[in-house]
């Protein structure tokens, strides 16, 4: 403020717009602070996986989870997080029928977890001879990185284990050998893949790893809707109900359909730009269970 008057007192506009840019910063660090004050859930600290899967609709529905993966990539990276593709199944003909990445930094899991859900868009699509629109759905499942101070007790019994050749991308960089790894849990029906080594034994752990990682994030899940059992926000929060919009025709609109946050930018949502909608989502979380706590009292 008083780099700012003293530029108003010299007519220095230069002074007075960079202690307006500094202002600005400023007021974007505190703001991120107060809302990271906000993540205080056991495991929002940890790093994260985001698994993406496409609804039924073939190609179309295939190339917008590949938007997504893009999408999540780039906002990981616009964060300064550190991002891995973990594994991914390209689609015939464009787009992917899954893929999963490792996403680090701290809380990472606290900001990504909100986007858990389902994903709708509404385009014309590139696939269709006659330009017609189309709508498509995409699944987004964020789950935490969880270590060995978590307790998560799992029997090798339950275990089925399966090993296939990893995909992606052809020439050399194809793995020649099973070195991919699936895991199934056979009583909850978890599946869990990795193929981000050419190591079977680092691919093992990997996927041991993250087969950890999603049954603590489903305690964690089933310890939240019974907290909001009360709440008349819970439906937000479950899995498989559809969170967000993304209108590209006739108009350009992403609407959050939990919390009314909307922008007609798409593209730069597309671009990774998810701050806004994540800080929206997580008020309105924490706001939740803080009501739902007090309903419970």
């Amino acid at each position: 403020m008083a780099l700012a008057e003293l530029g108003e007192e010299e007519g220095d506009a230069a002074i007075v717009a960079e202690a307006e840019k500094e202002i600005t910063l400023i007021a974007e660090k505190l703001r991120r602070l107060e809302l990271e004050s906000l993540l205080s859930g056991e495991a929002d600290a940890n790093d994260c996986f985001i698994e993406i899967h496409p609804g039924a609709g073939g190609t179309e529905s295939q190339d917008w989870a590949s938007m997504l993966l893009r999408m999540y990539m780039r906002w990981a990276e616009k964060t300064r997080f550190k991002v891995e593709l973990v594994d991914e199944l390209p689609g015939e003909e464009a787009g992917i029928k899954s893929a999963t990445i490792k996403i680090s930094g701290h809380n990472a899991y606290g900001w990504a977890k909100t986007e858990s859900g389902v994903h709708r868009l509404v385009r014309i699509s590139p696939f269709d001879s006659n330009a017609r629109r189309h709508t498509s759905f995409a699944s987004v499942w964020v789950y935490p990185v969880i270590d060995d101070t978590i307790k998560i007790d799992i029997n090798e019994k339950d275990i089925q284990v399966d090993t296939m050749r990893s995909g992606g991308a052809g020439g050399q960089h194809v793995n020649k050998t099973e070195s991919a790894v699936r895991f199934t849990h056979i009583p909850t029906g978890i599946v869990v893949k990795c193929q981000s080594s050419r190591s079977q034994h680092q691919n093992r752990a990997e996927a041991m790893q993250m087969l950890r990682a999603r049954l603590y994030e489903q305690e964690l899940r089933t310890r939240e809707e019974k907290a909001t059992a009360l709440n008349a926000t819970k439906t937000d929060n479950a899995w498989g109900h559809q969170i967000r919009s993304y209108v590209l025709h006739p108009y350009q609109m992403v609407k959050d359909l939990r919390t009314g946050e909307e922008t007609s930018d798409t593209q730069g949502v597309l671009d990774g730009d998810l701050e806004a909608f994540m800080s929206a989502s997580l008020a309105v979380r924490v706001k939740g269970k803080t009501e739902s706590v007090e309903d419970l009292a």
